[in-house]
């Protein structure tokens, strides 16, 4: 028997909360993100999240923890080695990801993938290093405008990004280069998990701005997760934001792209007004993109209190039958040196209007529990090889 006829699973990009034991191992030392931005402003206002327990699970500044939660919260730890969206997501929905994807940080990427993206697209390649997406269009941009060259650069993940002006460039050739890049990177020695479109509008530096038309070109899960299973099942699996790209179209019956975290989170609360039977996952954005590889808590901050304005709209619109789950996918500590994710505990938080119970679970070793319990709720079996127990008896 079901317990909910519908499941929202959102994902705060990046709000991790507590190093992992084995953060140092990945350079990680003391890290928190949701705790480190509570601590470096003046004003945080979360009711919405107060309500739920986000504050029980850990300490901040102006939010004191919630004497009787709405929720059940916990922390979930990450099994599979690695701090990336991809790593994070997949592990959500069943796959321990034993091998971390390949990054060219340091190092750009080969002479020889570079030569054969030259050769392949026709245009020659400037950047080729880690850098952050709006600094290097102020460095690049106009230069790109003016030669036709492609900016091609990467970041502390396992991604290959090009950026193409919309109006010199050309959506139609940026997803050609990109769709080429991609088949270059299929190698094991050039392996990454994202190539990145990264289209832009603005003729010179300081007016230069990313626009909406961003497309990742992923590679595809290397087994079937939760999603896939249901879908098999003939249930619904609406995604919302770049969940779509995470799992290269996987498992998805329906897909809404979002300008924003505001927007997904308005597309959220449309969706729920609508009829539908099984999982609606979202992926929020732009607490990870602007605010945590900015290193901005100030902003990371102002974020968060926008998405618990639609929290509380979202919760309103809610039925007995429906169940929340609320999670991120890795940290990215705004004050933390650098520019990179954080290894990180994530919360976990789960709501139904229906509840009658609530509080603190046992800490997770895995993501895994969110798609296991998923699964569970519509009585559809976990695909051959994932992990993940169900926590589905334990929300009452």
């Amino acid at each position: 028997m079901e317990k909910y006829k519908r499941i929202f699973v959102v994902v705060m990009d990046s709000l991790g909360v507590g190093a992992m034991e084995d953060s140092p191992e990945f350079g990680d030392v003391g890290v928190n993100t949701l705790g480190h931005i509570s601590q470096a402003v003046d004003s945080f206002e979360i009711p919405n999240l107060q309500k739920m327990g986000m504050a029980n699970l850990c300490p901040l500044k102006q939010v004191g923890p919630a004497v009787k939660p709405l929720a059940y919260y916990t922390k979930l730890k990450e099994r599979s080695r690695g701090k990336d969206t991809m790593t994070g997501h997949w592990e959500m929905m069943g796959l321990e990801v034993t091998k971390p994807f390949k990054t060219f940080t340091e190092t750009g990427f080969p002479p020889e993938l570079i030569r054969e993206l030259e050769e392949r697209t026709g245009h020659k390649v400037i950047g080729n290093k880690s850098a952050s997406g709006t600094e290097i269009l102020d460095e690049l941009g106009e230069e790109e405008i003016a030669t036709g060259h492609m900016i091609v650069y990467t970041s502390a993940d396992s991604v290959l990004q090009i950026c193409g002006n919309e109006e010199t460039f050309g959506l139609d050739e940026l997803y050609r280069c990109c769709e080429i890049a991609r088949e270059i990177t299929m190698k094991d020695e050039w392996k990454v998990g994202r190539v990145i479109a990264r289209p832009y509008v603005g003729r010179k530096k300081g007016e230069f701005k990313r626009t909406s038309n961003r497309h990742d070109y992923a590679l595809k899960p290397f087994g079937k997760t939760a999603l896939d299973a249901l879908k098999a099942a003939g249930f619904d699996v609406i995604s919302i934001g770049k969940i779509k790209d995470i799992f290269d179209g996987e498992g998805i019956t329906k897909a809404l792209k979002s300008k924003s975290s505001v927007h997904g989170m308005e597309q959220t609360i449309d969706t729920a007004k609508e009829e539908f039977h099984g999982l609606c996952f979202v992926n929020l954005v732009d607490f990870d993109a602007l605010w945590g590889h900015r290193r901005d808590p100030e902003g990371y901050a102002r974020e968060i209190e926008k998405f618990d304005k639609n929290l509380g709209v979202l919760m309103d619109t809610l039925k007995d039958d429906d169940l929340l789950i609320i999670t991120a996918d890795h940290g990215n500590d705004p004050t933390y040196t650098g520019t990179d994710h954080t290894r990180e505990k994530v919360p976990f938080l789960a709501w139904s209007p229906s509840m009658n119970g609530s509080g603190e679970l046992p800490e997770t070793d895995t993501f895994a529990v969110i798609g296991a319990t998923v699964a569970d709720n519509f009585g559809v079996p976990m695909p051959e090889g994932t992990i993940g127990t169900s926590l589905l008896d334990q929300l009452a």
